[in-house]
């Protein structure tokens, strides 16, 4: 049998494209397949989650900074703990920092947003190390209670 170099030429073009959507699923599903460096794990509790998910992403400012590594409930409080993974080329945060969920346009995908502190140590605010927990936090807002909250109030008047 002997090819042409148009089947051989489309035969490279289906491979290309194979790959090409390949990578495309990866990038959706969140795979990569470069390493994320060295990571230091922190913690925080919530009252509610709403619809936060493991894998979500921690942002600073909009800029990601790690991800959501586990989601469950703490046995002594009753209350989500959230497990966050960080890079550790951004360095540390300070115990002053806030969590809060948040999400991305009025239906979008929730993600933790993290507010930096600030460290002083004459007042004996350090900074988090690894394992630590988030002490500020605050709980998704979510659509329903606020539509309920407004019909309920509505009614009242």
């Amino acid at each position: 049998m002997k090819y042409s170099k148009l089947e051989f030429s489309v035969g490279c073009f289906m491979l290309a494209g194979i790959g090409a959507l390949l990578l495309l699923a990866f990038k959706v599903a969140g795979l990569t397949s470069n390493g994320q460096g060295e990571t230091y794990t922190l913690y925080a509790k919530f009252d509610n989650i709403g619809g936060l998910k493991v894998r979500s992403p921690v942002k600073v400012g909009g800029v990601v900074v790690g991800r959501v590594s586990g989601i469950s409930l703490d046995p002594q409080d009753q209350v989500p703990l959230v497990t966050l993974t960080l890079n550790k080329e951004v360095g540390q945060f300070a115990e002053s920092s806030t969590a809060t969920i948040l999400t991305s346009g009025l239906l979008g995908e929730q993600y933790l947003g993290l507010n930096p502190g600030f460290a002083d140590e004459e007042m004996g605010i350090g900074v988090l190390a690894d394992g630590d927990t988030i002490a500020d936090t605050q709980s998704a807002l979510i659509l329903e209670e606020l539509i309920g909250k407004f019909i309920y109030s509505i009614g009242d008047n």
